[in-house]
């Protein structure tokens, strides 16, 4: 069915509702009265014979085809913004709150910003790291990736990209050089840190069988930092595909014999389930996307005459 343009102005008041999920605040926002915005609201509903808002005494509430309008009012209103931003030449910056975690940041995401950037020069990203567990209010970010199942209480999480698991170590650690097959690895202290899949998964995927009582010799809250502790040399670390590919690029660590093991939590974009991301929100999110499913789009390579170089003893 193809919309009107006589019906652009329902679409607007109806996304704008569907944000607030709320039509008193709605008709505060545009300037209109709560009769007009349920009205735009039944227009659409007339036109689209289709039921958007569910009515009851306490407010209204989305139905399910009602978000799924309002998820691509909001996407299409955030694009014609976006491109009435870049016509005007002395555009100010808008602020972007992105969340996530340290080790993605650092090995994944601050690498790639660079693009973004490009893309977008007026967009200001301002970059929380920690737990990834930040409240998504109106002082919270707007944008996060977090690492999980996918299922977060007043989220709404769209997938970005699965993960895998595989031994790595630096190699500087006494054995690496001669290990010839994934048995070996069990010869080696082994590091880990809080992943819910560790070193006896691995074994088990890689039908090893393995021992007991395991070598682990320390252990880490966040794998940037069991990733850091392997590039020292303290020993061999399950490594998160995402995470290693900076430290596998710079020669700091090496892959060790065996398979990879898929992970069983994967990265997710998210956002505050009752407020659609706004215009710069829902560039980033599309850009985001776009990283993750391009093959095409590595992390930018590292100077030639860094390639390939041992690293230097800490």
């Amino acid at each position: 069915m193809l919309l009107r343009p006589s019906l652009l102005p329902a679409l607007g008041v109806f996304a704008v509702a569907a944000r607030h999920a709320n039509f008193a605040q709605a008709a505060q926002e545009l300037n209109l009265t709560a009769s007009a915005v349920s009205h735009h609201v039944r227009r659409l509903e007339e036109v689209l014979d289709t039921r958007l808002f569910l009515r009851h005494a306490r407010g209204v509430r989305l139905t399910a085809e009602g978000r799924q309008l309002a998820d691509a009012a909001s996407a299409a209103f955030a694009d014609v913004a976006a491109v009435a931003h870049h016509l005007q030449p002395d555009a100010e910056s808008v602020p972007l709150r992105v969340a996530t975690l340290r080790s993605l940041s650092y090995c994944w995401l601050v690498p790639r910003l660079p693009r973004f950037q490009q893309r977008h020069p007026h967009i200001h990203i301002e970059l929380h790291t920690g737990s990834g567990l930040d409240r998504y209010d109106e002082n919270g970010p707007q944008v996060g990736i977090r690492y999980g199942m996918g299922q977060w209480p007043g989220l709404h999480a769209q997938h970005l990209m699965d993960d895998e698991l595989f031994p790595v170590a630096s190699p500087s650690l006494p054995g690496v050089e001669a290990l010839q097959d994934p048995a070996g690895i069990s010869e080696l202290p082994l590091l880990a840190d809080l992943s819910p899949q560790g070193w006896r998964d691995w074994f088990r995927h890689a039908r090893l069988r393995a021992p007991s009582p395991l070598p682990q010799a320390h252990t880490f809250s966040d794998s940037t930092d069991a990733m850091r502790a392997a590039v020292y040399g303290m020993g061999a670390v399950l490594a998160r595909t995402h995470i290693a590919q900076p430290y596998l690029q710079r020669y700091e660590v090496v892959r060790l014999p065996g398979p990879a093991m898929k992970a069983r939590y994967a990265y997710y974009v998210v956002h505050a389930e009752d407020q659609p991301p706004g215009p710069a929100a829902r560039l980033f999110i599309d850009w985001l996307l776009e990283q993750a499913q391009d093959d095409r789009a590595p992390v930018p390579a590292l100077p030639a005459s860094l390639l390939g170089r041992p690293p230097t003893s800490p």
